[in-house]
């Protein structure tokens, strides 16, 4: 993708950082990203026969993490806009049928024609101006089986000045004007005016981050 949707977002990438992309992160987190996703996939909860769709998938790091916890009867689906990310999402997982990939931008309205026990999403809500933001989680409602969880991994609310300077200073160099937007916001309460019902949240990274998961009835 060589002509953002969004100019100011952070979440899309040129073709050269989506093919290298987890070596960035790496790169980037200096080695603690892969530990802290281990954790918070860990926290998710997936019960074996769980059908999952994880939205803005990229390379499948994440997909491959959930998959352990997955039997022979669990499933997920990942949906990504990146050939880039697709080719290597469909090598990662070569041969194994539990775990597909489709191709789809994930902000505009799209039917699946199926229902998930659970559709994850991970550092991508952020990147999208908050007027698009609600038509990404109507997706995700709309794949939820009832009782099925929407679980979102992606910053927490805070006070960007309230930060250390260090801190502060990190963020505002690495992340993108829309989530500086995205902090301020009471997502439990703009998620239960979108008819979901917060179940759980936990914190990581001096409470930064979050895992929050929320439930349609």
């Amino acid at each position: 993708m060589n002509t953002k949707l969004y100019p100011e977002s952070g979440v899309e990438l040129t073709p050269f950082i989506a093919k290298h992309y987890d070596k960035v992160m790496n790169i980037g987190s200096f080695g603690m990203y892969h530990r802290f996703i281990v954790n918070a996939v860990k926290d998710i909860g997936i019960r074996p026969s769980d059908s999952i769709l994880d939205l803005g998938c990229g390379t499948g790091r994440n997909a491959a993490l959930m998959l352990q916890y997955l039997g022979d009867e669990g499933k997920i689906t990942g949906v990504d806009l990146s050939p880039e990310m697709q080719k290597q999402f469909e090598d990662r997982f070569a041969g194994d049928k539990r775990i597909v990939f489709q191709q789809q931008r994930i902000d505009i309205p799209f039917d699946l024609n199926q229902a998930f026990d659970i559709v994850f999403i991970s550092f991508v809500i952020h990147g999208f101006p908050h007027e698009v933001r609600s038509a990404v989680i109507e997706n995700a409602k709309k794949h939820l089986k009832a009782g099925g969880k929407f679980v979102i991994l992606d910053f927490a609310e805070f006070d960007m000045d309230k930060m250390p300077t260090l801190h502060r200073w990190v963020f505002k160099k690495v992340e993108c004007p829309y989530a500086f937007d995205y902090i301020k916001k009471d997502w439990k309460q703009i998620l239960k005016g979108l008819g979901l019902e917060t179940e759980s949240e936990k914190l990581y990274f001096k409470k930064y981050v979050r895992l929050l998961t929320v439930m349609k009835y």
